[in-house]
């Protein structure tokens, strides 16, 4: 799973939402032999906090994802083409109960990575998320 291995480590990115000032962080790291990317994703808006789980693994010669948020839903969605974004960008999509949804990570011109959720509609992709996330320096056991 090499392609993702530019994302391994902590990501965070701090902003104002409609629901107030959140703090995102991603965090990535090979598990269970390198033979699984885990990320744990916590959204900390003060007095409360959402997170996500999920699980990125080779199947059938395709990378794909389970994920399970606090919330209680869960989704299944299989690497794509992103190229439409950025020409290094890692693309996933899945199909969620509103429709296809697809998660964007792509170099940004600075330094980290941006990432954007975006859904389809009838015309064409529609972004509702993105953000601009810094690596955190910290140092990963084997």
């Amino acid at each position: 799973m090499g392609i993702l291995s530019p994302l391994i480590g902590e990501w965070t990115e701090e902003a104002v939402s409609p629901m107030g000032k959140v703090k995102c962080s991603r965090f990535f790291k090979p598990i269970l032999g390198s033979k699984y990317i885990q990320l744990n994703a916590d959204w900390n808006f003060g007095n409360q906090v959402y997170s996500e789980y999920a699980i990125y693994e080779i199947k059938e010669g395709k990378i794909i994802f389970w994920s399970f948020t606090s919330d209680g839903k869960n989704s299944y969605g299989i690497l794509s083409d992103g190229s439409d974004i950025h020409a290094e960008a890692i693309c996933f999509e899945a199909q969620m109960p509103a429709g296809i949804a697809r998660m964007i990570y792509w170099p940004s011109d600075e330094e980290g990575f941006n990432w954007a959720v975006k859904s389809k509609n009838k015309k064409g992709w529609n972004r509702f998320t993105k953000k601009s996330l810094q690596k955190n320096k910290l140092e990963l056991s084997p």
